[in-house]
């Protein structure tokens, strides 16, 4: 056989790779239902809730459930995920345009309260699959740069104590959330206390 006529096995460069394809539309839609029922059922029942509720109050088949969410705990994750998210483009969107960033913080502090006042089942849920409510990963690290960037203006402004860190916004959190889910207190009451703490003395 010539040289020629052995078939090449080297890559085309020239050729385009081929597009990937995007889920369908409808898919999407249902993902978007499965999320959203999710969130409600987890909400009303906490850790009690399963999947074939899910399935019914999104009014898809259980199937359909799983070929998006593999199983309970990613879709705990997922929804987990996505309350996050608000809560960080809550931050963006509100807290760092208000007037002063003592401001923001307050206003940051009691959206978090707010959103784990009224999902303390989805709280519980989320607890009883990771062991924890503390977000992680890049949900985390977008909350911290909403804290970090309050706190550096505030320094700016004299509205914020000079010494204080992210690591005192995350703790604050840390607490909030342990006053909601043990019914300790007035939740309002601890936010406003700790706003205090972290202006100038």
């Amino acid at each position: 056989m010539s040289p020629s006529s052995v078939p090449s096995t080297s890559s085309d460069s020239s050729a385009s790779p081929a597009p990937q394809r995007r889920p369908r539309a409808d898919a999407e839609r249902n993902r978007g239902r499965v999320l959203e029922a999710a969130r409600e059922v987890f909400r009303a029942s906490g850790d009690e809730a399963q999947m074939p509720e899910i399935a019914r109050a999104a009014g898809v088949g259980i199937g359909t459930v799983y070929r998006h969410f593999p199983s309970r705990s990613a879709l705990i994750a997922a929804v987990g995920e996505q309350r996050q998210a608000e809560i960080v483009e809550f931050g963006r969107s509100h807290c760092l345009a208000c007037p002063t960033a003592d401001e923001g913080l307050a206003a940051y502090l009691t959206h978090i309260g707010e959103v784990l006042s009224a999902e303390r089942g989805l709280s519980a849920a989320i607890e009883a699959a990771f062991g924890s409510t503390e977000p992680a990963g890049e949900g985390r690290e977008r909350a911290e740069e909403v804290a970090a960037q309050l706190l550096a203006r505030g320094k700016e402004e004299g509205t914020v104590r000079a010494d204080a860190e992210v690591t005192d916004v995350v703790m604050a959190v840390c607490g909030l959330a342990a006053v909601i889910r043990n019914d300790a207190g007035d939740w309002h009451r601890y936010v406003r206390t700790v706003c205090a703490g972290l202006r100038p003395i």
